[in-house]
């Protein structure tokens, strides 16, 4: 049974940073595809970053440059460091993975959320001006 639990979420001033965390276990294929999305009140989900198990990633415009994740294998776990953090960063953020296979680019590629059959409940993450 794969299970995915976040943590690191809080309170910030814009310009700040935050690193997030998630706990992995379950996941037993040697390829897979893990991320970060986020879903801000009245907003639709979006994501953030994918990595898959050869470390390749993948970034959304909007935090690119800012955001970087990261990956443990031998930790099973999942990391996100947030800098220069903007109060439209605001929001929960929740990992997700795709147990079976690597990450798709493209416009049906992880960073939509498609074949992220597993998900955590998410941190909530707060920028203030």
């Amino acid at each position: 049974q794969v299970q995915l639990v976040e943590s690191g979420g809080g309170s910030v001033q814009a310009g700040g940073s935050l690193r997030l965390s998630c706990t992995v276990s379950g996941i037993t294929y040697s390829s897979n595809c893990m991320g970060w999305f986020r879903q801000s009140v009245g907003k639709e989900r979006e994501g953030i970053a994918t990595i898959d198990s050869d470390g390749r990633t993948q970034y959304a415009e909007s935090i690119k440059g800012r955001f970087t994740i990261s990956r443990d294998n031998a930790k099973n776990s999942l990391s996100l460091e947030m800098n220069i953090l903007k109060p439209e960063d605001t929001g929960t953020y929740y990992c997700a993975a795709n147990p079976w296979r690597d990450c798709v680019s493209g416009s049906r590629g992880a960073l939509t959320g498609i074949g992220m059959a597993y998900w955590g409940t998410g941190t909530l993450v707060t920028i203030s001006l």
